[in-house]
């Protein structure tokens, strides 16, 4: 009987088709994140390991599990697996591609309605303060309906963002390392910028990039100094994509008008220095935290477990 280990509890859709398999499953169940002590500890004699964003998976952790056929990694990103030491060792891992795209991108949109209306601010005001009563000039915020838009990244997810932006009347702009054709473009209704026209045009820029060596700290002080001093930023991608340090001063010298983010360069630790500022929105990597996406990217790691026990390939191999 083969044996898989999940270093975080799943949504019952994984493990019942696993158990209905016949397969030996295993979960972590404790408080909080698994340890990597703790995981050295389970996967000595599994087979499979199916893991999310937040479980690293290192050199030691694939060394200690020499029968392992499959690291299934519960998310689109794999920056916490050393996908090519797997692959060394002959081991493939996958990801769960496109199933997040409607999710992620509505959390995108929705951070920018809530950054330009003010929506979290007005919630703590009217929680701890109260208001005065209506008035003409009171808690102005801005509509995105004709502002510009500039998304980093125009993959499924910053593609999605696109069409959903501009039904709400957004002017939208993008950079890609390879640009789309013209037809694309034009179906779309997207404008290609180069990256420093870009920053220094868009009234809003969402980061929608997947983390690479390339994109690490692309937005740093001079892409701050360079954007409008009216304009916000919104980080839905990966947290290193942003420098930080830098995000933090622009904001507090005003640099730029305000931020959201859903990711973090250290997460889950968050700089305490964004949590006083009003103009800056936190949530806790909450993209694709549906039932609907994470139920699908449950269907795909059981999925792919399944395959592999069956001697098949999986889908989605991210180390081939």
């Amino acid at each position: 009987m083969s044996k898989v280990y999940l270093s975080a509890q799943l949504p019952e859709v994984a493990t019942q088709q696993l158990k209905s398999a016949g397969l030996d499953v295993g979960v972590y169940d404790g408080d909080g994140l698994i340890s990597h002590d703790e995981l050295l500890k389970q996967v000595s004699d599994i087979d499979f390991l199916i893991t999310p964003l937040s479980t690293k998976v290192d050199q030691e952790i694939i060394d200690a599990a020499p029968k392992l056929k499959l690291i299934a990694n519960f998310g689109a990103g794999f920056n916490n697996i050393d996908t090519a030491y797997a692959k060394k060792k002959g081991i493939p891992v996958t990801n769960t591609p496109a199933v997040s795209t409607n999710a992620v991108a509505e959390v995108t949109i929705g951070l920018m309605l809530a950054l330009s209306h003010r929506i979290v601010e007005g919630d703590h005001k009217m929680r701890h303060e109260g208001f005065p009563g209506w008035a003409p000039l009171y808690f102005l915020g801005h509509e995105i309906a004709g502002k510009t838009l500039g998304i980093f990244g125009l993959g499924n997810i910053g593609s999605d963002v696109a069409r959903k932006a501009n039904a709400l009347g957004m002017n939208v702009q993008y950079y890609k390392p390879n640009r789309l054709s013209d037809p694309e473009e034009r179906s779309m209704k997207v404008t290609y910028k180069p990256l420093d026209e870009l920053i220094k045009t868009s009234d809003f820029i969402t980061i929608n990039a997947p983390q690479t060596p390339a994109t690490q700290h692309k937005f740093d002080a001079n892409a701050f100094e360079a954007m409008k001093q009216t304009a916000c930023i919104i980080n839905v991608g990966r947290g290193p994509i942003i420098d930080e340090a830098a995000l933090l001063d622009a904001l507090k010298s005003g640099k730029i008008a305000g931020a959201a983010l859903d990711v973090y360069e250290k997460e889950p630790k968050v700089d305490d220095g964004f949590k006083s500022l009003k103009n800056v929105i936190l949530t806790p990597h909450v993209g694709n935290a549906t039932v609907e996406a994470r139920d699908a990217m449950a269907n795909i790691v059981a999925g792919n477990v399944l395959l592999v026990d069956g001697g098949k390939d999986a889908k989605f191999i991210v180390n081939k």
